[in-house]
C-alpha cells in the first residue's frame, strides 16, 4: 500500500510516497503536478529523506512509558494511565503550591500544526500558565519579527521558492542552500543557465558559494554592516526606485541618512569585505531590473538579527523589489514547521492566526473558539532562552517553572550555552519528556513518554513558502506508542480543564480553522480536502463562503499589511556582536549544519545509511600553522561558556580568523553565546570569541608499585 506523504526533516517539506513492504518501509520520490502551485522539489529528495525510514523498527525507539526511579537511580516501565495520573498529579500539586507559571512547555518546529496549536490550548487553558515557547524562536524569529515591523506580516517567503529561477540576481545573506536544502539548490543552477547572477554572503566558501557567480566572505557578524554599505553604494549611484518608495514605503528619508556614513572602506574595516568587492555587489543590484534577497540562519543568529534584516530589506525597499513579479525579501525557513508551529500559539506572545496575547480582541476571539472566559488566559510569556534561564531558580524577583514538559526538542544539544541550561534542567521537580528515542534531554527526564513519529500520524505542516501541506499517517505505530495529542488530551482531562480536547488531527485542525479566522495567518479557508486536491495551500487563504479563496501565493503585489498599506523603512545602527576577539579568546567561531545531519540529530544519528563522521572543527590552514595543527588531529575549542573536544579539519574555504563546528552533537552548543537580540530574543548562535588549541594528551599514570617492590 503506497501512501503520498511529505519528508519529516527540513521546510522544504518535499513529497513522497511511502510503500510497506511487509514489516518494512520504503521511501519513493513523489513527482507533482507541473502546475503554479506546484512543491517545489518535483519529486526530488536529499539522503536525509530518502533515509528517513530508518527510524521504522529501530532497536533504541521507546514504546512503553519510562518513570526515573530517583530511589535505585533507575528506569523502570510504566503504564500509560500510571504515567499520566503521576504527570497530572504533580502538575495540579506545584499549581496548587506555587500558582499557575510555575508549570511550562517547550514545544518545536517539527510538530505538526495541530500539535503546536494544542499546545499553546493547553499550556494557556488546561495549566493556566503564560510559560510556553519552543525552539523555532532559535530558527527565524528575528526575520519573523523584522517582516512585521517592515511589511506588517511574517511570512518566510511573501512567494513560491520557483521564483528564484525568474529573476536576475539573487543574494544569499547567511545561507548554505546546497547543503541545509538540497532539492532547492536546483533553481541556483536553472537561474544561472538562463543568465542571472548568484551571491553569497557566508563566512565559509559553502557548496552553495560553489554555485555562485559572486561570494563573498565576511567577518562573522558584520552582515548589518555589509548592507549599511550596500545601500549607501545604491543610493550614491542613483538607483534608489524613488517613485515606488514615495508611492508605497515610509521612513526613507531617515534610513537614507543613517547610511550617508557607510562608505565602503569604512565597511572594509568592519566586515573584511574589500571596497571594491561591495562596489561590485551594489553594481549587480543597482543594474537588475529584478533581484531577490534572502537571509537564512548565518545573518538571524546575532544579536542584531532582527536588525540584519531590517537593513537588508531597507535595501530591498530602495531598489522597488517586494511586491514586484521574480523580485523581493524573504526568509529561507529552516524547521519542517518553523512557519506554521509559530502561527497558531506555542509561541509565548501569541495566539492563533497569529494573533497577538495581549491584544484585547484577539483574546476574545480565541477564547471563544475554546468556550473559555478571556480574563482567564494568561499574557505573554518568557522567550524560549529566558524561559530555561529561569527553570529552577528562586529569586527576590520571582521564582522559575519547576516543571517542564517537552515536546519535539533535545534541548540539551540544541540550546545556547547548553552545559548552564542542562544545569537548569537538573534544578526542575518534573521534567517530562515525549520523543521517539532517548535522547539527551529525555535522559535527564522524570518520566519520558513514547509518541508517534511522521509517518505514524497525520497532521498538517506550513512549509517555507508559507505553502499547508498535509503529513498523512502511512503505517500503525508500535504497540505502547501515543501521539502527543493523546498525552495533552490524556492531561487536560486529568487536570478538569475546560474546552474540548481532540485526538483527531483533523477535528483539530476544524477548531484552528476557527480560530485563526480574521487573523494575519488566517487559515479558515482551508480544509484537509483542498490540500489533498491542490498539492498545498498558500495562506492567507479566509473562509470566503460558497466561491473558495484560492489563497495567496504571492504577497504584496498591491499593498502591505500595514492598516495604511505601505511598507516601512527602518533605521539600524551597527553595534557588533556580543564578543569581539581578545587575546585570550583571539579568534571568531560560527556553528551550523552538515548535509548528513539534521538538528540535534536524534534522528539522523540514529539511520545507518546516514554518515556519522561525529563533530569535527574547521580552521584555515593560517591558523592550523599558527597553533601547529594538522587535518584530522584532536583540538580543544574553548569560550567564556565551556570547551569542546573535535579532531581538526583544515581546509582554505573558511576565513583565517574563524572556525566552524557543526551542531548536531554535543559539544557546540556548549560554546554559544546566549546574548540575546532584544527584539527577537534570538540567541547569538553564529558568532562568539573562541580560543583553539592542541588536545594535550596526559598520559596514564603509571601503575602503583607494592611496598617493597622493586622493577
Amino acid at each position: 500500500m503506497a501512501t503520498a506523504t511529505h519528508c519529516p526533516y527540513c521546510s522544504l517539506q518535499c513529497g513522497m510516497t511511502l510503500t510497506r513492504q511487509g514489516r518494512s518501509l520504503e521511501v519513493d520520490a513523489r513527482a507533482m503536478p507541473a502546475n503554479p502551485h506546484s512543491p517545489i522539489t518535483e519529486g526530488a529528495l536529499c539522503r536525509k529523506g530518502w533515509t528517513a525510514a530508518g527510524l521504522r523498527g529501530h532497536r533504541e525507539r521507546i514504546t512503553t512509558p519510562m518513570l526515573r526511579d530517583r530511589d535505585v537511580g533507575g528506569w523502570r516501565a510504566a503504564s500509560w494511565d500510571e504515567a499520566l495520573d503521576l504527570i497530572a498529579d504533580r502538575l495540579r500539586a506545584l499549581r496548587e503550591a506555587h500558582g499557575p507559571d510555575t508549570n511550562a512547555v517547550f514545544g518545536g518546529g517539527g510538530l505538526t500544526t495541530e500539535k503546536a496549536y494544542q499546545l499553546g490550548k493547553f499550556t494557556r487553558v488546561a495549566l493556566g500558565s503564560s510559560q510556553i515557547d519552543y525552539n523555532g524562536r532559535w530558527c527565524m524569529s528575528s526575520a519573523a519579527t523584522a517582516g512585521n515591523r517592515a511589511f506588517g506580516l511574517d511570512r518566510g517567503l511573501p512567494f513560491p521558492l520557483a521564483d528564484i529561477e525568474g529573476t536576475d540576481v539573487l543574494v544569499l545573506v547567511g545561507s548554505n542552500l546546497a547543503e541545509t536544502m538540497p532539492p532547492a539548490a536546483r533553481h541556483l543552477d536553472r537561474l544561472r543557465e538562463r543568465g542571472g547572477r548568484v551571491v553569497v554572503i557566508d563566512p565559509r566558501h559553502t557548496a552553495t558559494a560553489e554555485r555562485a557567480d559572486l561570494a563573498i566572505q565576511p567577518v562573522p557578524g558584520t552582515d548589518l554592516a555589509l548592507a549599511l554599505g550596500v545601500l549607501h553604494l545604491l543610493d550614491a549611484r542613483g538607483a534608489v526606485a524613488e517613485e515606488y518608495v514615495a508611492a508605497r514605503t515610509t521612513g526613507w528619508d531617515d534610513v537614507r541618512a543613517s547610511v550617508a556614513g557607510w562608505w565602503p572602506e569604512r565597511v572594509e574595516r568592519v566586515t573584511g569585505v574589500e571596497a571594491t568587492v561591495l562596489r561590485e555587489l551594489a553594481d549587480l543590484l543597482a543594474g537588475a531590473d529584478r533581484a531577490m534577497i534572502l537571509t537564512a540562519r548565518g545573518a538571524e543568529q546575532q544579536r542584531q538579527g532582527t536588525a540584519t534584516v531590517l537593513a537588508w530589506i531597507n535595501v530591498a525597499l530602495a531598489l522597488g523589489l517586494p511586491g514586484k513579479e521574480y523580485a523581493g525579501y524573504g526568509c529561507l525557513t529552516g524547521q519542517g514547521n518553523g512557519q506554521g508551529g509559530r502561527e497558531h500559539g506555542q509561541k509565548a506572545d501569541q495566539l492563533p492566526g497569529y494573533r497577538m496575547i495581549e491584544d484585547p480582541a484577539a483574546r476574545a476571539h480565541v477564547a471563544g473558539v475554546w468556550g473559555v472566559d478571556p480574563d482567564s488566559l494568561p499574557g505573554k510569556g518568557r522567550s524560549a532562552y529566558e524561559l530555561l534561564d529561569a527553570l529552577g531558580t528562586r529569586s527576590e524577583d520571582g521564582d522559575g517553572p519547576r516543571s517542564l514538559l517537552v515536546f519535539g526538542s533535545n534541548i540539551v544539544v540544541s540550546a545556547p550555552r547548553a552545559e548552564h541550561v542542562t544545569e537548569r534542567l537538573e534544578a526542575l521537580d518534573l521534567l517530562v519528556v515525549c520523543d521517539l528515542v532517548m535522547s539527551e534531554t529525555a535522559a535527564l527526564a522524570d518520566v519520558v513518554l513514547p509518541v508517534t513519529q511522521w509517518a505514524e500520524e497525520s497532521g498538517t505542516m506550513t512549509n517555507l513558502e508559507g505553502r499547508v501541506i498535509l503529513r498523512e499517517r502511512a503505517i500503525t505505530p508500535p504497540e505502547g506508542v501515543r501521539s502527543d495529542l493523546d498525552v495533552i488530551a490524556g492531561l487536560a482531562t486529568r487536570l478538569g480543564a475546560p474546552s474540548t480536547w481532540s485526538t483527531e488531527p483533523e477535528e483539530i485542525f476544524t477548531e484552528l480553522r476557527a480560530a485563526s479566522a480574521g487573523g494575519l495567518a488566517d487559515y479558515s479557508g482551508i480544509t484537509y480536502d483542498r490540500i489533498r486536491a491542490e498539492d498545498g495551500v498558500f495562506w492567507p487563504c479566509p473562509d470566503t463562503g460558497a466561491e473558495a479563496h484560492p489563497g495567496t501565493p504571492r504577497l504584496f503585489g498591491e499593498r502591505f499589511a500595514h492598516p495604511d498599506g505601505r511598507a516601512r523603512f527602518k533605521t539600524v545602527e551597527y553595534v557588533g556582536p556580543a564578543e569581539e576577539p581578545s587575546a585570550d579568546y583571539p579568534v571568531h567561531l560560527t556553528t551550523g549544519r552538515v548535509l548528513g545531519q539534521y538538528q540535534s540529530g536524534a534522528q539522523t544519528r540514529r539511520i545507518k545509511e546516514l554518515p556519522d563522521d561525529g563533530p569535527f572543527v574547521e580552521l584555515h590552514p593560517l591558523l592550523a600553522d599558527r597553533i601547529g595543527a594538522v587535518d584530522g588531529e584532536a583540538l580543544i575549542v574553548t569560550t567564556r561558556r565551556g570547551t569542546m573536544r573535535a579532531p581538526a579539519r583544515v581546509v582554505r574555504t573558511i576565513r583565517p580568523d574563524t572556525v566552524f563546528v557543526p551542531f548536531h552533537w554535543v559539544g557546540a552548543n556548549r560554546l554559544t553565546n546566549d546574548a540575546l537580540d532584544p527584539s527577537s530574543r534570538m540567541p547569538e548562535f553564529k558568532v562568539c570569541a573562541a580560543r583553539v588549541e592542541l588536545a594535550v594528551e596526559v598520559a596514564a599514570p603509571a601503575p602503583a608499585q607494592p611496598v617493597g617492590a622493586t622493577r
